[in-house]
């Protein structure tokens, strides 16, 4: 067997024995189709208050900027759907969140893969990425061959749906490359334009960011969430998998195999009031490892104020 096909093979094994369920491999180049979408994305104003999608443009159009003598660009796919749900009286939280913190899951897995990678062909340079860095993911995922995009801008995989978290791994290595994924199976269907709370999914697979009830909830940082998107946030306090909820590829998704990912408790039981008695210490103490500690126990109140009053009461 050639030393490339042998070295794309190995990579491919260990990724699936380290708990990814997709693993694709492109050429890195320079994505010029999507440079152009996201130049247009960024002049209407898509990304609201994320200023960071503005910088490093050219890193994050081209792999080979962003990581010097890059030659494969290795997208690595994580199952977190639960089948587990929040009592009917939690405020709901994307899945995502439920367990352990997938930048601090994944980030030990991309370090272990590229150290047994070096182990393998001797001094091999390369970077791991999990939403760390200017890379866009989604579109390495198609070019790899793992799924196309959704009208809801999620990669949707025909055999799993959508319910995945997405890293990569650049690396100057020839490898064998896969092909990229053909066709789009959403065909004329709309649900989840249909059932954004907040008209976030616009035609021909546009997000608009500063609409998204994630972008309110986790991303803003402002005091006081706009007065107009009162009463559309469904109790989402943190994130929002509605678009995900209506998509019907994922009623092929199945329970991840990852224990890290297992729901906290709380998250999966706490009502209104069990929020609104958090002390600063318990937060920390239950969130240390979660997701939800980015926006803090005042983000959590913020949001939690919102879909519970009227939504004018500032963070003190």
């Amino acid at each position: 067997m050639p030393i490339t096909a042998h070295i794309t093979r190995y990579i491919k094994t260990r990724s699936s024995e380290l708990g990814f369920s997709y693993c694709g491999i492109a050429k890195a180049e320079k994505l010029d189709e999507d440079a152009r979408r996201l130049e247009n994305w960024l002049n209407k104003g898509r990304q609201g208050s994320m200023n960071y999608m503005e910088r490093y443009f050219e890193q994050r159009v081209d792999p080979r900027v962003l990581v010097p003598g890059a030659k494969s660009v290795v997208t690595l796919m994580m199952n977190y759907y639960q089948a587990e749900k929040q009592n009917k009286t939690s405020p709901k939280i994307s899945r995502y969140a439920y367990g352990n913190d997938y930048h601090e899951v994944i980030r030990e897995k991309l370090k272990t893969l590229l150290l047994d990678i070096n182990n393998l062909v001797g001094e091999v340079q390369g970077r791991g990425f999990v939403d760390s860095a200017p890379v866009l993911e989604r579109s390495w995922a198609l070019k790899s061959g793992l799924g196309w995009i959704g009208k809801n801008g999620n990669i949707i995989t025909k055999k799993n749906g959508s319910y995945f978290f997405i890293a990569t791994l650049i690396l100057d290595l020839d490898l064998d490359y896969d092909n990229p994924f053909a066709g789009d199976f959403c065909g004329t269907c709309t649900r989840c334009i249909d059932a954004c709370p907040t008209d976030a999914i616009l035609p021909n697979k546009e997000i608009d960011g500063s609409k998204c009830i994630s972008y309110f909830t986790i991303e803003l940082k402002d005091a006081l969430i706009p007065e107009e998107q009162k009463g559309r946030f469904n109790n989402w306090m943190f994130g929002c998998d509605t678009c995900q909820e209506v998509c019907p590829w994922n009623r092929f998704s199945t329970e991840t195999t990852e224990p890290q990912f297992t729901p906290i408790p709380e998250i999966l039981n706490f009502n209104t009031k069990d929020w609104e008695a958090l002390t600063e210490e318990k937060f920390r103490a239950i969130f240390k490892h979660s997701p939800i500690k980015r926006t803090k126990l005042a983000g959590i109140q913020r949001n939690l104020r919102f879909i519970t009053d009227d939504g004018k009461t500032h963070i003190q």
